[in-house]
């Protein structure tokens, strides 16, 4: 299953493929009981992405048997010992994915000719990935972080391992040199290339990034003035080396004090807005604005969902979950059509917005 979702990744889906593109959609749950359901709701919902391809005309029959087989292997890849909130199975001729996700979704079955892809661009923005660089002498390591747990980053030219000829840890250690390592002319000059590295990941793949490691490899980063100069600096050594679970124990205390203070500049901007007269609230002001790319800043509160109707186009009116033409993923469409003309999205806690209905924008014009 698949977790991290690139732009460039992104994009790869977004193409049109040919008919028919399955996208099959299921809340999945992390904790006993609820997870229980989870492995027949997932059987009931592929069974109906199959009695729809049985059902469609436009489906010829051996484009049907193809999509069927690549449903069946996407079903086989499926591990929900690992769930998270919600699961994505993209099926279609020669080729099938499945995406799981830090976010719940509708349960739904979209039989279409681009694979449905909104559910995962608002999980990717509400998960406000980031990147945490590790420093030591002899290794820098990248790891790749989300909601509540980081991974190794092990494509391109993380982790960076610096040669036994050119660094003996043993002797510096017996010598007491150690600390002095960081002085040292390879040293920076290792130090400098991981940091050339990490600017070109960021242009890649732009996030929040956090550096650990001993204060004076840190010191070294603020004088390269290169990436690691405006990261968030966790002092604490010995993480290059480390597991997921003990970088993740050193750096959420920082991650959630910098998304708190995102929260509250969010807020800010809000009120601000407000006075400019700029200020717009709630699913169909901002469906609105959205389409007509007038959202410059989007603020969602993280667990709010709504079930909606369009009214002819022209409003959107509360609906209840299953009613004919409900548009249960409304919320994420949102994210996605703001983030389609270049607004920023940001997701802050619940009740953060206080009378706002879970979700708040500040309009360019």
């Amino acid at each position: 299953m698949e977790h991290a979702l690139s732009p460039a990744a992104l994009s790869e889906l977004r193409h049109p493929r040919p008919y028919p593109a399955v996208s099959v959609l299921t809340p999945t749950h992390r904790r006993e009981p609820d997870n229980a359901q989870d492995p027949v709701r997932l059987r009931n919902v592929v069974a109906e992405a199959k009695r729809q391809l049985e059902a469609d005309p436009a489906v010829t029959r051996e484009r049907r048997t193809d999509v069927v087989r690549h449903l069946d292997r996407a079903l086989a890849e499926v591990d929900l010992t690992h769930a998270e909130d919600g699961l994505v199975i993209f099926a279609a001729p020669g080729e099938h994915q499945v995406w799981s996700l830090a976010r719940s979704v509708p349960e739904r079955v979209v039989l279409s000719d681009t694979f449905l892809t909104r559910n995962l661009v608002s999980a990717r923005a509400a998960e406000r990935p980031f990147w945490v660089l590790s420093l030591a002498v002899h290794r820098v390591t990248l790891w790749s972080g989300g909601v509540d747990r980081v991974t190794e980053a092990t494509d391109g030219a993380f982790p960076l391992v610096r040669s036994a000829e050119n660094f003996d840890a043993e002797r510096q250690e017996r010598i007491g040199d150690l600390p002095s390592a960081f002085r040292d002319e390879d040293t920076k000059h290792f130090l400098r290339e991981a940091d050339t590295a990490m600017a070109a990941v960021l242009r890649a793949r732009p996030r929040p990034l956090y550096v650990t490691g001993e204060q004076a490899a840190l010191s070294l980063l603020t004088e390269f003035g290169g990436a690691g100069a405006h990261a968030v600096h966790v002092p604490h050594g010995g993480l290059a080396d480390g597991t997921p679970d003990a970088v993740w124990q050193a750096v959420r205390p920082v991650v959630a004090a910098e998304a708190r203070r995102a929260a509250a500049d969010a807020v800010r901007e809000l009120e601000s807005a407000r006075g400019r007269k700029a200020y717009a609230a709630g699913v169909d002001e901002l469906w609105r604005g959205a389409r007509e790319g007038r959202v410059r800043l989007l603020v969602v509160e993280e667990n709010y969902r709504v079930t909606v109707r369009d009214d002819a186009g022209e409003h959107l009116i509360p609906a209840e979950s299953g009613d004919l033409d409900a548009r249960e993923d409304i919320v994420d469409e949102i994210v996605e059509q703001c983030l389609d003309t270049g607004a920023e999205v940001r997701f802050v806690p619940d009740g953060t917005l206080g009378d706002a209905s879970g979700v708040a924008g500040v309009l360019r014009y």
